[in-house]
């Protein structure tokens, strides 16, 4: 292989190295805006009143 070659198949490695590393983060940032999310939404309910029973939510389970 000559020089250029290799220096070729480096930067088109180096290129699918980046795209996989940029796929990754953006999956890393999504899980932890989804975990902020759901902390949220747990701590907005936990101050909520229940509107149902779990009875009522057996029987409009059990209905269908």
């Amino acid at each position: 292989m000559t020089i250029e070659v290799e220096l070729k198949e480096i930067k088109f490695l180096l290129s699918e190295v980046n795209k996989k590393l940029d796929s990754l983060l953006e999956e890393r940032e999504t899980e932890i805006v989804m975990a902020l999310e759901e902390q949220a939404l747990k701590e907005f309910l936990a101050e909520e009143p229940d509107i149902y029973s779990i009875k009522d939510v057996k029987t409009k389970v059990n209905c269908n």
